[in-house]
């Protein structure tokens, strides 16, 4: 403290054009009426798009986007597996996956609830990572140790035993596996086997701010903005007024739903 959270928003400049922007800093944070921003962090919205929908979605969504396109080679035909896919970013991710032409996508988590509503979003199967932890790892080799790419957002123990399995159950170990590390909702810190690296076609890469420069960033958010603006990519927006923020932090959270909160002036 002081800090003023968010760190991106549709908002209405002072010649009223209406952009999606990402914060330069969390000191001008966009949980706010009004927010100083940087123009070269902002594109331009159309006004027949929903900016709800907008700051909904693209948070989530722009992690998978960024690293399918920008971090690897992905192309058409390739088989993906979302790691934490009953997460909001994961859900966006096998919904980006299967709009850039994946073949296969495999989403896996927890929560039985979202792992059913995962095929309505593009999985063409889903595993479950609920109960002992290497009983989910060998379920997770059996269903996608022929994956050639990983979306990995949650590391720590899931990653290390999820490798080990997927790698020991391939079929050819000289073809490529790219595990794409993006979040670690399960821990910070993964023990990386060093046979993983030296018996198979095994590369391990990050993807995040950093590994891919704001230019880079900024040149993939028009085709996102359009994408989710067509109906492409499906998030469950609920609009709330920036003036009941208190009632809803405090609020039991639903997270099936991305709260957008709207300043009394709109956008």
């Amino acid at each position: 403290m002081p800090l003023i959270p968010g760190i991106d928003g549709v908002g209405r400049l002072a010649d009223g054009r209406r952009v999606y922007f990402v914060a330069p800093d969390t000191s001008f944070g966009t949980l706010a009426e009004q927010s100083v921003i940087d123009l070269r962090r902002s594109v331009p919205l159309s006004e027949d798009v929903d900016p709800v929908q907008i700051a909904a979605a693209m948070n989530p969504a722009m992690s998978s986007w960024v690293a399918l396109r920008r971090r690897v080679e992905f192309q058409p035909g390739h088989s993906v597996l979302v790691l934490g896919a009953t997460g909001n970013s994961g859900q966006m991710a096998v919904q980006i996956a299967k709009l850039l032409g994946a073949s296969q996508v495999i989403g896996a988590g927890r929560d039985p609830d979202r792992l059913e509503s995962l095929p309505a979003l593009g999985a063409d199967s889903v595993v479950s990572l609920a109960g002992d932890p290497k009983e989910a790892a060998d379920r997770l080799g059996e269903a996608a140790s022929e994956a050639d790419f990983v979306i990995d957002y949650l590391w720590g123990e899931p990653a290390e035993l999820a490798m080990i399995s997927m790698l020991t159950k391939r079929s050819d170990r000289s073809r490529a596996l790219c595990w794409i590390q993006i979040g670690s909702v399960a821990g910070a810190a993964a023990a990386v086997p060093s046979a993983a690296l030296r018996s198979a076609n095994f590369q391990l890469l990050g993807s995040g701010q950093g590994s891919v420069t704001t230019a880079g960033y900024m040149a993939e958010f028009p085709a996102l903005i359009d994408a989710i603006a067509a109906g492409k990519l499906k998030v469950n927006a609920s609009p709330l007024p920036l003036s009941q923020v208190e009632e809803a932090w405090n609020a039991p959270s639903d997270p099936g739903k991305r709260v957008v909160f709207v300043p009394a002036a709109g956008c």
